[in-house]
């Protein structure tokens, strides 16, 4: 499996406050991007796996949502995690 709780909690440490914050914005939204990047890859091998490209395109609009939420809230902290994680906005 590509996300092992390993990678859960690298990804938490990095962008979180620390690897058992898993609530954080930043988090979540470092968490969606590795997913998004994991099924964008399988969906460029797999063109008609509708199932998974549905499921991405749900991800999407929930890392957006958070993105506007964080943009809302603190606009530093939106703009350090755009940097970070290479987001285009």
């Amino acid at each position: 499996m590509y996300l092992t709780k390993e990678v859960k909690g690298e990804i938490f440490a990095k962008h979180g406050k620390s690897a058992q914050d898993t609530g954080s914005a930043e988090g979540q939204i470092a968490l969606f991007t590795h997913r998004i990047n994991h099924l964008t890859e399988h969906l460029k091998k797999n063109r008609k796996d509708f199932n998974t490209e549905r499921s991405l395109v749900k991800m999407v609009g929930k890392r957006r949502s958070l993105l506007d939420y964080l943009k809302k809230k603190d606009i530093n902290r939106y703009r350090a995690i755009i940097k970070e994680l290479g987001i285009r906005k």
